[in-house]
């Protein structure tokens, strides 16, 4: 009987990210069939996969510079409702349009109605906290400290 594999479960074998092996699957370079609303991939098709993309090609890559992984807090302060959505909604946008080699990096930014601030949580590998931080910067006009 063959094995069938969730999206997640190759994900984790890989060290690759559940939308990486979505996008995989929709490019058309990991078949997998539908089932539900959910891919299974079978362990034939996983086994094509890895042996043609392999483990030391960008992927790999990408893995080895993730080696490092920081994590920040930035407090914006803003004028008002306004500008405090407008700040979340640009850092959203921002990150929606990410390189892949930032890795599995991610954002969480809320708006802080009470103290007019915008609060910022950034994950990520050196490179798209450097990257990130100035761009908030850039945007706001003001030096992160």
């Amino acid at each position: 009987m063959e094995k069938y594999y969730t999206v997640e479960q190759i994900a984790e074998l890989l060290a690759l990210h559940p939308k990486t092996i979505q996008r995989y699957i929709r490019e058309g370079r990991l078949r997998a069939h539908k089932v539900g609303k959910s891919w299974r991939v079978t362990g034939h098709d996983l086994s094509v996969f890895t042996e043609n993309v392999g483990l030391t090609g960008a992927e790999a890559a990408d893995n080895s510079q993730n080696r490092v992984s920081i994590s920040c807090v930035a407090d914006i302060t803003v004028s008002d409702n306004g500008e405090g959505m407008q700040l979340v909604n640009l850092l959203t946008a921002s990150l929606n349009c990410k390189p892949k080699e930032y890795g599995k990096s991610t954002m969480y930014a809320q708006f802080l109605e009470h103290e007019n601030k915008v609060r910022v949580t950034l994950w990520g590998n050196l490179r798209f906290i450097q990257e990130m931080l100035e761009f908030i910067s850039v945007v706001t006009g003001r030096t992160v400290e």
